[in-house]
């Protein structure tokens, strides 16, 4: 799987390298004046090679504060571990990081990222879930840059010679999965189900569309223990049990289920918004012969995870002004334009989202509004990398039908209380 649709396909890491470092954390308040120098953007993964023109674009503009493009690794622990590693050290190497928004309150807790002044950006032109993934305890440490929500992805010529129409409950899913794929010869239903960060994405979704949460309070109360915990479960590993999820999707990231519903493969698909622009290309079986719709859920429409990045000044930062300047750039709704256009990413612009000539080019966009709009962030916490191996764990064993969903929720629940008790 490539880091870069890992969590939605948005998911960059930027830094800024200096020479030497400032030693020495940012003040409560806020970033300070000064601090103006070159830059180093660091990324893994830009697969469309979309982030050169926005950077010659930056660089026209600030000849004396140029930046430099570097890439990390494309898998997102590897990245994460990097960039933890790096900050951890003292080094004054990352300036701008462009994280997952799963990420900021943990680099925010540990004292890695700085807070940021809310008046220096636009938050209020933002789609307003994405705004709550750069906050923590109250404050702003981060700034969104993309953004994304699941999409069911389903073959509406399948759906129309059936008479049926696309599916809002599991039941309904079920039900199409079950009957409908067989004789059509396809498999039913598939997410990403190998024991990684989608893993923990698919299952929280699974939770949230059944009225349920991991974690609440910023990760300090564990709520996974309920109803809608259990019944997310079973309607996955009911689908195992039953065969309208293929065993083969235990095996399944971003990549490989895409390219089995390009392929012909599946009735149904969650995935993120980049398929559609690959389902409708060159090569593909099933252009113009398929649909997207919100996630459904346990009794109607269900909750997405929201995925995407933000972009966080490091604590370490020696050239905090210009590193803020540069969150603003790319912000900006010329920029935010190039990054949908240019590099198939979601934007976290409202404005974009009702453009008539960007819809008519990628006309998904008002489903993925809806989408983002009902989305929910992943669980919170400060030590949220323990937390999504936790879940990973768990949903390895139910899926592979060694554990109950009573028991993976009995489990996940004790699991978690280790993590919080831990330290």
């Amino acid at each position: 799987m490539r880091w870069i649709r890992a969590v939605g396909r948005g998911v960059l890491v930027a830094a800024v390298v200096l020479a030497g470092h400032a030693g020495t954390a940012r003040p409560p308040g806020g970033i300070p004046a000064g601090g103006r120098g070159p830059l180093t953007f660091v990324t893994a993964g830009d697969l469309t090679h979309y982030l050169r023109p926005l950077l010659d674009g930056w660089n026209r503009e600030r000849p004396a504060e140029p930046v430099t493009l570097v890439e990390l690794p494309d898998s997102a622990d590897e990245t994460r571990a990097q960039m933890l590693s790096e900050l951890r050290s003292g080094s004054g190497r990352f300036d701008v990081l462009n994280i997952d928004v799963a990420w900021t309150s943990e680099f925010a807790a540990a004292g890695l990222i700085t807070p940021l002044a809310r008046d220096r950006f636009a938050l209020d032109a933002f789609l307003p879930p994405v705004v709550d993934t750069a906050t923590f305890e109250g404050r702003l440490y981060a700034v969104p840059y993309v953004t994304n929500a699941g999409l069911l992805y389903y073959r509406a010529d399948v759906l129309r010679a059936a008479g049926e129409k696309p599916p809002r409950t599991w039941s309904e899913l079920a039900r199409q999965a079950r009957t409908l794929a067989p004789r059509n010869g396809l498999d039913g239903y598939a997410g990403q189900f190998l024991p990684y960060e989608g893993l923990t994405v698919n299952l929280t979704e699974a939770i949230q569309s059944a009225g349920g949460t991991v974690l609440r309070d910023e990760g300090t109360r564990i709520a996974v223990d309920s109803d809608a915990a259990r019944a997310g479960f079973a309607f996955l590993a009911d689908g195992l049990r039953e065969g309208w999820i293929p065993q083969e999707a235990l095996r399944y990231k971003e990549e490989e289920s895409r390219a089995a519903f390009v392929e012909g493969r599946l009735l149904f698909l969650r995935n993120w918004p980049y398929v559609y622009a690959d389902a409708n290309g060159p090569g593909s079986k099933v252009a113009g012969r398929f649909g997207a719709v919100p996630l459904p859920g346990a009794h109607g429409p269900g909750t997405s995870v929201l995925g995407g990045s933000n972009l966080a000044v490091s604590a370490r930062s020696r050239h905090p002004a210009t590193a803020t300047d540069f969150l603003s750039y790319l912000t900006s709704e010329r920029v935010q334009r190039q990054v949908l256009t240019e590099g198939a990413l979601p934007p976290v612009l409202a404005s974009l989202y009702d453009d008539p000539g960007l819809v008519a080019s990628h006309p998904y966009l008002p489903i993925l509004r809806e989408s983002v709009l009902g989305a929910v962030p992943r669980p919170k916490s400060p030590r949220y990398g323990q937390v999504s191996l936790a879940v990973q764990a768990v949903g390895q064993d139910l899926l592979a039908l060694r554990d109950s969903p009573e028991e993976a929720v009995r489990r996940l629940t004790r699991e978690l209380g280790d993590i919080s008790g831990g330290g």
